[in-house]
């Protein structure tokens, strides 16, 4: 186990000397928070700090490969909550989430940090992902990440993003409850804990060889309204 943390890094290393040309390099800031059965509803429930590293790989103005490495914290406690059944269970918990994903974008208007200055874009995620909860437990447990998010090109080359990202995990225990809840409190979707990301990122291209690449000729010329 101690072992995959470096094969993923090694994978994002080989990616980046592979995909010079037409890659986009990010440095991510923000909170993550923990939905479980602890907390069943509030989003951005009890913020901690997180922050991350990410690798996009254009295939199209419109499409990209991201492979993104993120880091927060999570934490929650039953007297947050005005239930009698959470004020008298009383528990509470503190940790850590470290993941590795890889999604894919979709740019619902032309874009790249090679465009013009100020082009836009919203956007959409999907993919998969291996995480390592570390609070009651330590387990490395897959992971469905999903993200909206804007992007904007700040300066030729460098681009600014907002993302909210949810994932949907299939482990119901980094809280360390798993199950003992009163039936009316069940954590949101099947019961299985998630965690979100919320934050900031500045990304840059390194490298401009796509200047004149045939799939990037809309980028060229005034953005079609």
């Amino acid at each position: 186990m101690k072992r995959i943390p470096w094969i993923f890094f090694f994978i994002i290393v080989y990616l980046t000397a592979a995909g010079q040309p037409s890659a986009d390099y990010g440095i991510f800031g923000g909170v993550s928070s923990y939905l479980g059965d602890i907390n069943p509803g509030r989003l951005l429930y009890s913020p901690m700090p997180a922050g991350g590293i990410f690798y996009r790989y254009n295939l199209h103005p419109r499409q990209a490969l991201r492979a993104n490495l993120f880091y927060g914290g999570i934490r929650a406690s039953d007297l947050d909550f005005n239930n009698s059944f959470q004020q008298n269970r009383n528990e509470s918990f503190s940790g850590s989430i470290g993941e590795f994903a890889v999604q894919f974008e979709f740019n619902f208007l032309p874009y790249t940090t090679q465009g013009k200055l100020w082009d836009f874009t919203p956007y959409i995620a999907a993919g998969g992902a291996i995480a390592f909860f570390n609070a009651e437990y330590q387990s490395f447990e897959p992971v469905i990440p999903f993200s909206i998010g804007f992007k904007a090109n700040i300066h030729k080359n460098m681009g600014l993003e907002v993302e909210y990202g949810f994932r949907k995990s299939f482990y119901d225990n980094f809280d360390g409850l798993n199950d003992k809840i009163a039936p009316a409190d069940y954590g949101w979707i099947h019961n299985n804990d998630w965690y979100s990301l919320i934050g900031v990122a500045f990304t840059w291209k390194i490298y401009s060889k796509m200047t004149g690449c045939p799939a990037y000729n809309d980028v060229d010329g005034k953005r079609k309204r």
